[in-house]
C-alpha cells in the first residue's frame, strides 16, 4: 500500500470487475482470383453488393470462387477477402507505357511515390487503380483551359453542298478539331449564332474533312448548312461540368492563375459497369497547384484528389505539356489549349495457381493481426486444403470448410461413381478437427451472366456456421432442419441416398441432401478427425474455440502480475462465471477450474509461469434417433412391459 507522511485520508481503487470478453467466431475468410480490387490485402466485405463493387462481377474464369464468397454472404455480413496476386498480373497504364503491378494503396505509396509527394512514374500519366485486364477499358479525358473547353469560330464550313442527313463536312481547317469533340454550326454564315440547338460529335478527322454524327444518336445533320458558317468546338464532356476551367479563388488570392482543370474517367467498352462510354468519375475544377485548397480546406491538387477519391485510377506523372503543373499556387500555370485523352493498355489478369492461392490465404495465418473464424476453400485441390488446415491448426481459433473437386460430382451420371470419387478425394487429406468436409456442389442462378452454374458448397457450410452463431451459439450444430437449410440452391450435383450417406459419414464427410418438401439440407456435423473423439463433431470443436479464445484473451490481464493465491483467485473468479454462463446456454454439462498451489508449484513460479487447468464436459449433438413402437395385448399393464 502507499505510505502517507502526514495525517490524512488516502482513497484507493482496485478494479476487480474484469469479465471474459465476447469473441467472434463468425467472421469468414477467403482468398480468390478476382477481376479488380486490391491485391494481397485483407478487405472486409459485408454484402454481395459490396463484393461486386470492390472486386467486380463473376465470369467464366472465377464464378466458382466468386459464388463461394457470395454464398457465405447469404448467411453473414462479415467476410474478409484477399485477392490473389496471380502470376503475370499487371495494372493497365496510359501513354503506351510499360505495364506495372500496383498491389494496393500501401504498395503505390511505398513504390511509386517513394521519392516525395507526387513524384511518380515518369512517362505514365495515369495508372489503373487495380491490376487486371479490366483496366484496359478505361480512358481519361482532361480539359485544362477555357480554350480546351470551348472555341468559338474555330474554323468555318468550306462546303457548298451540305444537306440534311449528311455526315461529312469539309471545313477550312481541321487542325483544331479532334475525334470526340462536340461541334455546332452557325445558322447564318460568318456569325457565332448557334441557336438551332443541334450539336454533333466528331467521329473522324481527315485533314479538312470532318465526319460527324448527331450527339446522342446515329443520324447526320438535321438541316442544311450555309457555306461559310462558323464552327464552334466544345470538349466532349462539357456537359458533365458547370463551365470552363479558370482560376480558383485560392490560387487567385495567392497571385497565381489558370490552375483549374477537369478530369473525366470513362468506361470505353462497357466491361466495367455494363454501359459503353459511361462516365465513371468526374473531377471538376481540381487544381494544378500542389498547395491549393478547396472551399472546405482540403488539398485540391489534382493527383491528391484522385488519390483520395478515385475508385479506378492513380496519378502517375504530370502531363508533358503542363510544364508548370505541380508548382506552388503563386504560379501562372501553363494551359493546354486542346483537351487530351489517355487510353489504358497493358492490364493483365495473370494466372491463378495453388501456390498463388496459398500465398493469399497466408494473410490469414496470424491470429493476432487478423480475426477470422471460418475459412472457405472454394474449389481447391487436396494440397491446398491441407495448407489451409495447417493455418487453422496453427491459429487454433478457426475451422476450414472444404468441398470435393468439381470433376468428382458435376456431370457424373452414376451416384456410385460420385460417392467413390468423393471418398477417394477426401481420403488423401489429413485427419484434423479443424476442417469440415461436405459432399459436393449446388446448382444456382448467376444473375450477373443470366446462366445457371454449379458452385461448391463450402461457402454455404461456413455461412450456416456463421448464422448459427447469430441465432444460437457456436456450440450448436449448424446441421439439420432447424439450422442446416441451404439458401439459393436449385438442386444438387450429387444427392446421396441413405446407403451412400452412411459411407460418407463413416469417412468423416457431411452429406448435403435434398429432401422433397423440406429443402436442401446439411445432414451431418462431423469434423475431419478420423479418431473417435468428442472433437469429431463441429459443435464441440467450435465450443472449444470459443472457450479457448475468450479465456486466453482474458488471461492476458494476468501477465506481469504475481503468481500468488490472490492472482489465482482472481483468475478463477473470472473464468468460473463465464463457464457457468456457457453451461446455462447449453454449451457444456459440467466444468472444473484448477488454478492453485497444486499446479502452480514453487518450480512453476520460479520459471515465471502460470498454469490453469480447465476441465470441460461438452454437450453432445444428437446424430441418431431410435423410436421403438411396442404393441401390447389388451389388458396388459404398461408397467409390466416397460419395465
Amino acid at each position: 500500500m502507499a505510505f502517507q507522511v502526514s495525517p490524512g485520508v488516502l482513497v484507493q481503487e482496485k478494479d476487480l470487475t474484469n469479465i471474459i470478453p465476447a469473441v467472434s467466431t463468425s467472421i469468414g475468410a477467403y482468398a480468390f482470383n478476382t477481376k479488380r480490387g486490391p491485391v494481397s490485402e485483407v478487405t472486409l466485405i459485408s454484402s454481395e453488393q459490396e463484393l461486386v463493387s470492390v472486386f467486380g462481377k463473376p465470369d467464366t474464369s472465377n464464378f466458382e470462387e466468386y459464388f463461394t464468397a457470395s454464398s457465405f454472404l447469404q448467411y453473414s455480413n462479415s467476410l474478409k477477402v484477399v485477392r490473389t496476386e496471380n502470376t503475370g498480373i499487371k495494372n493497365a497504364v496510359t501513354n503506351s507505357g510499360t505495364a506495372l503491378l500496383v498491389r494496393n494503396t500501401d504498395h503505390y505509396n511505398s513504390t511509386y511515390l517513394a521519392t516525395g509527394p507526387y513524384v511518380g512514374t515518369p512517362g505514365i500519366e495515369f495508372i489503373a487503380r487495380f491490376a487486371g485486364a479490366y483496366g484496359n477499358a478505361l480512358s481519361v479525358s482532361v480539359c485544362a483551359s477555357a480554350t480546351a473547353y470551348e472555341q468559338e469560330a474555330v474554323t468555318t464550313v468550306n462546303d457548298s453542298a451540305v444537306s440534311v442527313n449528311d455526315t461529312t463536312i469539309t471545313v477550312t481547317s481541321g487542325t483544331n478539331i479532334n475525334v470526340g469533340d462536340i461541334l455546332a454550326f452557325s445558322t447564318t454564315a460568318a456569325t457565332n449564332d448557334y441557336d438551332d440547338g443541334q450539336e454533333y460529335e466528331v467521329t473522324a478527322v481527315s485533314t479538312n474533312d470532318i465526319t460527324i454524327k448527331k450527339k446522342g444518336s446515329t443520324g447526320g445533320l438535321t438541316r442544311t448548312i450555309t457555306n461559310g458558317s462558323n464552327v464552334r468546338r466544345r470538349w466532349k464532356y462539357y456537359d458533365q461540368v458547370s463551365g470552363a476551367p479558370g482560376t480558383s479563388p485560392d490560387v487567385l488570392a495567392a497571385g497565381g492563375s489558370a490552375d483549374e482543370l477537369h478530369i473525366i474517367v470513362v468506361d470505353t467498352d462497357g466491361s466495367i459497369n455494363g454501359t459503353k462510354d459511361e462516365v465513371l468519375e468526374v473531377y471538376e475544377k481540381v487544381s494544378k497547384a500542389s498547395d491549393s485548397k478547396d472551399a472546405s480546406g482540403n488539398n485540391n491538387f489534382y493527383p491528391e484528389v484522385i488519390y483520395r477519391q478515385s475508385s479506378f485510377i492513380y496519378w502517375g506523372d504530370h502531363n508533358s505539356n503542363g510544364t508548370t503543373w505541380g508548382q506552388a499556387k503563386t504560379t501562372a500555370f501553363t494551359d493546354v489549349s486542346a483537351p487530351f485523352s489517355h487510353t489504358f493498355t497493358g492490364g493483365v489478369d495473370g494466372t491463378a495457381t495453388d501456390g498463388v492461392r496459398k500465398t493469399a490465404f497466408e494473410y490469414f495465418q496470424d491470429s493476432e493481426s487478423v480475426d477470422v473464424g471460418l475459412i472457405m476453400a472454394g474449389n481447391a485441390s487436396a494440397n491446398l486444403i491441407g495448407d489451409l488446415i495447417t493455418i487453422a491448426e496453427t491459429r487454433k481459433d478457426c475451422v476450414v470448410f472444404a468441398s470435393p473437386q468439381r470433376s468428382d460430382v458435376v456431370n457424373i451420371a452414376s451416384a456410385i461413381n460420385q460417392t467413390n470419387n468423393v471418398l477417394t478425394f477426401f481420403n488423401t487429406i489429413q485427419s484434423s478437427s479443424y476442417v469440415i468436409f461436405d459432399s459436393g456442389y449446388k446448382y444456382m442462378y448467376d444473375r450477373y451472366n443470366d446462366v445457371y452454374r454449379y458452385v461448391p458448397l463450402n461457402g454455404d457450410m461456413a455461412g450456416l456456421s456463421a448464422r448459427t452463431d447469430l441465432t444460437n451459439d457456436a456450440w450448436f450444430s449448424p446441421a439439420g432442419l432447424n439450422r442446416g437449410i441451404i439458401r439459393g440452391a436449385v438442386k444438387l450435383a450429387y444427392n446421396p441416398n441413405k446407403t451412400q450417406r452412411d459411407e460418407l459419414y463413416r469417412a468423416r464427410i457431411n452429406p448435403v441432401v435434398s429432401f422433397p418438401g423440406q429443402g436442401i439440407i446439411l445432414f451431418g456435423d462431423k469434423t475431419g478427425l478420423t479418431t473417435p473423439s468428442a472433437f469429431d463433431r463441429i459443435n464441440v470443436r467450435r465450443l472449444f474455440i470459443v472457450l479457448e479464445k475468450a479465456i486466453a484473451t482474458a488471461s492476458k490481464f494476468q501477465l506481469f502480475e504475481f503468481n500468488d493465491e490472490f492472482t489465482r483467485a482472481n483468475f478463477r473468479n473470472l473464468v468460473e462465471p463465464f463457464l457457468r454462463e456457457v453451461q446455462g446456454r447449453r454449451g457444456i454439462t459440467d466444468f472444473l477450474v484448477v488454478c492453485d498451489e497444486t499446479n502452480n508449484t514453487g518450480e512453476v513460479v520460479d520459471r515465471n509461469e502460470f498454469i490453469a487447468e480447465i476441465y470441460i464436459k461438452p454437450a453432445r449433438s444428437i446424430n441418431f434417433i431410435t423410436l421403438s413402437f411396442v404393441a401390447t395385448r389388451t389388458g396388459v399393464a404398461f408397467e409390466e412391459v416397460a419395465g
